[in-house]
């Protein structure tokens, strides 16, 4: 909810709908899902996959909450377990089996998520061959939640975790905090989403766009619209996921 109710460019927010999920749907799909991630201590990682994505769909029209579950499944099992985060997440990570892979990749179909057209190694359409953290790892190159799995979470813990602590130090709102925050992960990393619709060039040059805006070159409203002008092919929605994790972990530390 936080993630969403932030004016992020070129992401569902409180002022912008997409044609197919509005930012009530956003709303609704993250209620949904409450319950269902506060079971994660209580069940495999892919079982809480699966039934976040069969929560959200349940309560929005389209794939809202994909990647917010692949990513919040293993760190809310973590948090849950108790003691440092990060150490436990680690362990939670390699504790992944197949049939976390199993229940991972019946979420992903359910969700109807972009790019299963791709032939990979390891096929969403077909039944996995190795755990999920393994099957992570075949696409952490192509797609940042993935290499989240294999890295422990990098980007969460040593880019967006800093980044939210270093704007709210300096007295920024909450939600303007985000949208910060938002900018440096895109501005650190090409967004994967937008690499898989339209290309690793552009994605790139997204990332230099929000480079532009966090030192002052470009006006945040214009690099809102430039994301917008063609349709939802620039939702920088794999960033949102991440924002989204960021806020997990800064909420369970108690940065938040």
């Amino acid at each position: 909810m936080l993630e969403v109710s932030a004016e992020k460019p070129g992401n569902i927010t409180p002022t912008h709908d997409f044609h197919d999920t509005s930012y009530e749907d956003m709303l609704r799909s993250a209620v949904a899902v409450g319950p269902e991630l506060a079971r994660a201590g209580e069940r495999r990682v892919g079982e809480t996959v699966l039934a976040v994505v069969q929560a959200s769909r349940r309560a929005a029209p389209a794939n809202t909450n994909l990647g917010i579950a692949l990513l919040l499944a293993p760190l809310t099992k973590a948090a849950l377990a108790g003691g440092p985060l990060r150490e436990r997440l680690a362990a939670t990570l390699r504790a992944l089996d197949i049939a976390d892979a199993r229940a991972a990749f019946a979420a992903i179909r359910l969700s109807a998520a972009g790019g299963l057209h791709e032939r990979v190694e390891q096929d969403v359409r077909s039944e996995p061959t190795v755990d999920l953290r393994e099957a992570m790892a075949s696409a952490a190159e192509r797609d940042s939640v993935a290499s989240e799995y294999v890295t422990d979470y990098a980007l969460t813990f040593d880019t967006g975790l800093p980044a939210l602590g270093a704007a709210l130090s300096r007295g920024l709102a909450v939600r303007d905090a985000i949208v910060e925050l938002h900018l440096r992960l895109l501005a650190a990393t090409p967004d994967t989403l937008i690499a898989r619709k339209v290309g690793t060039d552009t994605a790139a040059q997204v990332s230099e766009g929000a480079r532009e805006v966090l030192a002052g070159r470009r006006a945040l409203q214009d690099f809102d619209a430039s994301l917008r002008a063609q349709g939802n092919a620039l939702n920088p929605g794999t960033t949102a996921d991440l924002v989204t994790a960021t806020l997990f972990v800064a909420l369970a530390e108690g940065m938040l």
